[in-house]
């Protein structure tokens, strides 16, 4: 916005009050305002399967007769998607740019229409009540309250699969794949593991070492559906539980942990001791999870993510550092540590050699 000379005119004697100086622009805040239409956009098409019509070029028409929906809101809405660079328009065509099409076109492997929609449900009881939980606080402080139901992450889980293909297993095949002990490697666990898809794709880089995958008992029912679709019986094997009180075996001579050590962060020493304990001599430990900085402000993804969670009595998230620090406290002796981009943003690097 150009800056106005603050004027004077004398009316009738009066003179007119001056107008205020404005060096800024309010541009990025009303942003943030339609911010959530283009959330709302980017839900109504994965949930009524918009974008699976838009692999080639579509007109406004021709999708609302597949799809069974008003003519002229589907052009409006269509329109919208593309103002939202959800789609492209060229000659009253649409269709879906590179990133909707490889994520949100359902039967691919890659499909996360589901995760988005129920992770945005996940977040919808605080965003909801948002200036309640501000003025008076989490009514509850019950980890399980906060996170939801059992069944819950176990529908989340089956979904994180194609999260998991969508760039994460491959990016995590890279880093341990480049590890100077890779070769030696007998037995892995993958903790906190999910469905398993990274633990599967990490031991299938590997010509014979052998993994287990741990996680919540709903959650490891997935995890085995996910084994069997690999072909992966007679190399991966499941363990259940909860790793704050639970066992998570031993001989391990690599485990991987990648953003589920929030769980333990409240008692992070004696999670990171019963890392340590459980591998053997030499063996890695490879935690990969969010680190905040400035404050606990960045990066901003990351806090806004969590922000339903933490106001809901579960603040999660790590500082930078703070997971190399443990490991040092619990004996491993050395500690290498950087910050990676990832396919969902940027996030630390830890690994620890006992």
């Amino acid at each position: 916005m150009k800056n106005e000379k603050e004027i004077e005119r004398k009316e009738g004697g009066k003179t007119m009050k001056k107008l205020p100086e404005v060096n800024e622009s309010f541009e990025e805040l009303y942003g943030m305002l339609i911010g959530p239409i283009k959330s709302k956009l980017l839900l109504t098409g994965i949930e009524l399967g918009f974008f699976n019509q838009l692999s080639e070029p579509k007109s406004a028409e021709a999708v609302a007769e597949a799809l069974g929906t008003h003519s002229e809101n589907t052009r409006l809405f269509l329109d919208g998607l593309a103002a939202s660079d959800l789609t492209v328009k060229r000659n009253g065509l649409y269709q879906n740019t590179p990133d909707t099409q490889t994520f949100l076109v359902e039967g691919s492997s890659t499909f996360l229409g589901q995760m988005f929609s129920l992770q945005s449900q996940m977040w919808d009881p605080a965003l909801n009540d948002m200036s309640k939980l501000v003025k008076e606080g989490a009514l509850q402080h019950s980890p399980d309250a906060a996170m939801g139901s059992e069944e819950m992450w176990a529908q989340f889980a089956a979904f994180m699969a194609n999260y998991e293909r969508a760039g994460v297993a491959q990016q995590a095949v890279e880093i341990v794949s480049e590890l100077p002990e890779f070769s030696s490697f007998r037995k892995m666990l993958d903790l906190g593991g999910g469905p398993g898809v990274t633990g599967i794709a990490i031991v299938g880089a590997h010509p014979s070492m052998k993994g287990v995958i741990f996680d919540r008992p709903a959650i490891i029912k997935v995890a085995e559906t996910f084994i069997t679709e690999y072909e992966m019986e007679d190399r991966m094997a499941v363990l259940a539980g909860d790793y704050n009180g639970d066992s998570i075996g031993e001989g391990y001579d690599l485990i991987w942990a990648s953003n589920t050590l929030n769980f333990g962060r409240h008692d992070l020493d004696s999670l990171m001791k019963k890392i340590y304990d459980a591998l053997n001599p030499g063996g890695v430990f490879i935690s990969f999870c969010e680190g905040l900085t400035n404050e606990r402000t960045k990066p901003d993804f990351v806090v806004t993510s969590m922000m339903s969670i933490a106001l809901m009595g579960q603040d999660m998230c790590f500082d930078q550092g703070e997971i190399g620090d443990s490991m040092l406290r619990v004996g491993f002796k050395s500690v290498r540590s950087r910050t990676l981009d990832a396919p969902w943003g940027t996030a630390d690097l830890d690994i620890g050699r006992k």
